[in-house]
Formats: structure tokens, sequence, C-alpha cells
């Protein structure tokens, strides 16, 4: 009865702390964002995405990987080479609120609160949840799924959360489950990695690729699930998954995706 009081009273203080922070967070966001749009777009767009007169710098991989430091100096500073000028006269304050600002433009928002611990979301990833033998992340793991590393970089924990507990819903159907049956009865399970009009090549959960000439298969059945367990919403308690969740979160900030830069960059 004591441990529920005391877990109560934490997550009311949780609740009163974000309450306190959101309004600061939404006001930075704003100033940048108006600052943003009076003094950056003209040359790089309202969407950072750039203009006539100034490059991509939402999208562009070298911009990305800037530190806040090294993007607040240069904004400051200014570029006066490439013709930008120095914006030093903002102040701090403002500059770090641009800074935020295209961040989020980047798709590298603030980061919010994780739903469940990390830790136990890793232990979870790979034991009970079995997430690792087919996925992959930073470098280890399965290779049938994708490499989650950088998955959940700019997706909110409801859209992690439901890709786990709802695997088939808006199903890529380029991740669809794939059986082949050979003419002796024996088939194979597994993704489509290469397929044409008269050969398939299969990679199956073991990781093995498998190619296949059609007119000497029995069949070939393409199936509109996908070969992730669907039964996560009831093998897991709620709290396991938003465990899994942000695992998957603190992953993808600390390798956030690298957006390929546009060919005119």
């Amino acid at each position: 009865m004591t441990r529920t009081i005391l877990s109560s009273r934490k997550l009311l203080l949780s609740l009163c702390v974000l309450s306190a922070l959101a309004p600061a967070q939404r006001s930075s966001n704003r100033e940048g964002q108006q600052i943003f749009a009076a003094h950056c777009a003209t040359c790089h767009g309202l969407d950072g995405q750039g203009a006539e007169r100034g490059p991509n710098i939402a999208g562009r991989r070298e911009v990305q990987q800037l530190s806040d430091q090294a993007l607040a100096k240069i904004i400051g500073r200014g570029v006066p080479t490439a013709g930008m000028p120095s914006f030093r006269a903002l102040g701090s304050t403002k500059i770090e609120a641009v800074v935020h600002h295209l961040r989020s433009l980047q798709g590298r928002g603030a980061s919010l609160p994780l739903p469940g611990d990390p830790e136990r979301g890793k232990v979870l990833f790979s034991g009970k949840a079995q997430c690792a033998q087919c996925h992959t992340v930073n470098g280890e793991g399965g290779f049938l799924g994708s490499d989650l590393t950088s998955y959940a970089s700019t997706l909110p924990a409801d859209e992690i959360r439901s890709a786990i507990t709802e695997p088939n819903k808006n199903l890529d159907p380029r991740r669809q489950a794939v059986i082949v049956t050979s003419p002796d009865g024996a088939t194979n399970t597994g993704i489509a990695r290469n397929e044409d009009n008269f050969t398939l090549q299969l990679q199956t959960a073991d990781g093995a690729f498998h190619s296949f000439v059609k007119s000497e298969l029995r069949s070939i059945e393409h199936q509109p699930r996908s070969l992730m367990p669907p039964d996560y919403g009831t093998r897991l308690t709620p709290a396991e998954v938003d465990d899994i969740v942000s695992y998957l979160l603190k992953v993808g900030r600390a390798h956030p995706e690298q957006k390929p830069a546009k060919k005119d960059d």
C-alpha cells in the first residue's frame, strides 16, 4: 500500500514538472520559428530545404552532423565567403532558439520523456521479445528484419508502439511473408529480396539466401502479413512494450537517421 502511494506521488510530481516545462519549450519553439522565418527563410526556405540564395540546411548531412555549438557559432559569425551575414546581434538566447528550430526541421526536435526504462527494454529486445533474432541494433542482431539503429530517431512513441503490437497494419508490401514450395513439397518462408518474372531470391529467418527459378517451383505465395510475431500485445505487458519503445527511442536519438542530400546540394 505504501509503495503504491509513493509511486503515485512520484508520477504526480513528474507530471507537474513536465507541465511546468512545456510552456517554456513551446515558447522557445515559436521564437525560433519566427526568427528563422524573418532572417533565414529568404535564403534557405521556410522548411530549410534550400532556395535560390542558400543551400539545404535541413536535409544536408554535413549540417545535420554539426553540434548545436557549431551551428550557433556559424549563425553568430556568419559565413562571409558564402554571402551569409553575421547574426551575432540576435544574442545567444535567440540563436539557440534558431538552432532548436533547425533541429526540428531536421527531424531532431526536443527529446520527450521516455515512456519506459530503456535498459529493461534492451534486455527484453534480446531476451523475452526475441527482437534481436531478426533485427540489428548497433551492428548486433539478425538480418531478416530491418536495421533499427536509426529507426526511432524521428518517430513518436505511439507510432513505434503500434509497429510492435500491430505489425500487419499499413504493412509495406516489401516486408510481406513469402512461402515457396518446391516440387518435392519442401517449403521455405522468408522475405523476397530480389524478384523478377523468372527468378526469386528469398531470405529466410536464419539469414540465409535461397535462389529459385520460378518455373521449377510448385507454388509461390505472397501473404499479406509480416514475419514479425503478431501477439506482442498479449505476449508482453504494456510496461514491457513501453520499455522496448524506450530502448529504440534512446538508440535512435543517439544515431539520428541521415537523410540523403538533394542533387543540387
